[in-house]
């Protein structure tokens, strides 16, 4: 089944020369069904690109979802132009007029300043709390997995010495949870932060499973017991080509930037990146929505 979206979105063009199928609100509306109602809490400054990625990933499940995109209203974004937000987007204030099957809050370059110093965080606070009782399920990502598992369970970031930049495997560490059903014992996912959360500080807090994690990255994916908080730290929602971006980006803007690991063929950044993440992308989105929205949310609980 479609992801439902805007006619005019700058991603549909794209997703369909992928042959991801998407359905305009026109055509949706002609279907006697009710589509799961996803918002995304896009707080990254490539919003288009962001948009683009998790779209991709949503649309490739037998499901309907419809989605919102949601700004935070008392933020200034620099990325991207007004008119695009007006036109695609609702303010976080309209957010809480309406209830969700699910949620995804992105990652954020802001992962360097205190969580209180961020001038969003007030109204990101009161997103996170509102979501326990109006949204069915909660996908956290990187910044915002780092976020949600500061402000709701008390468990501090803690700076790394170096940026973790590049693709990583991770190993499950329990066989039985409907989140990992189809995966390998060993998995990548893409890595680009410069804080973590401590497996020790996690594992204090009995109403979190830890799902999996890694030797170079500690904890990578954990969910709140009742399954209505999922917190990944990674990104693998990236294209193929998002960490060769950041890469010469940060090194044409003199920033101290390593290679990204096991990333670039033989560490040879002439060459062409290539995914490796991919299927493990499209299961991980396709289990959140059937097993942790569509399976268990109530059918009125969007209405």
């Amino acid at each position: 089944m479609p992801i439902k979206i805007r006619s005019d979105l700058p991603a549909r063009r794209i997703l369909e020369n992928e042959n991801i199928f998407v359905m305009t609100d026109k055509r949706a509306g002609a279907q006697d069904i009710r589509p799961l109602k996803i918002a995304i809490v896009n707080l990254m400054p490539t919003k288009i690109a962001t948009e683009t990625q998790l779209l991709r990933l949503l649309g490739n499940t037998p499901l309907q979802v419809e989605i919102s995109l949601i700004r935070m209203e008392n933020h200034e974004s620099k990325n991207i132009n007004e008119e695009h937000l007006q036109k695609f987007y609702i303010g976080s204030n309209d957010l809480f007029k309406h209830h969700f099957d699910g949620m995804i809050i992105t990652g954020a370059p802001v992962e360097q300043l205190p969580f209180e110093e961020v001038d969003y965080w007030t109204d990101l606070c009161e997103i996170m709390d509102w979501a326990r009782t109006s949204v069915f399920s909660t996908l956290y990502i990187c910044w915002g997995a780092q976020a949600g598992l500061y402000h709701l369970h008390g468990i501090p970031k803690k700076k790394l010495d170096k940026k973790l930049f590049g693709i990583f495997q991770n190993q499950r560490t329990t066989l039985a949870d409907p989140l990992l059903r189809g995966f390998d014992d060993s998995f990548p996912i893409p890595q680009s932060r410069h804080t973590t959360v401590h497996y020790s500080d996690v594992i204090q807090h009995p109403e979190l499973t830890i799902l999996a994690q890694s030797d170079e990255c500690g904890v990578t994916i954990v969910k709140s017991n009742d399954n209505r908080e999922i917190f990944m730290t990674g990104h693998l929602e990236y294209d193929t080509r998002t960490l060769a971006e950041e890469y010469w980006r940060d090194k044409d803007s003199g920033l101290p930037i390593e290679v990204p690991k096991n990333y670039f063929p033989g560490n040879d950044t002439s060459l062409p990146p290539l995914s490796t993440w991919r299927s493990t992308a499209h299961l991980f989105y396709s289990n959140w929505l059937n097993y942790y929205v569509y399976q268990e949310t109530p059918f009125n609980f969007a209405e």
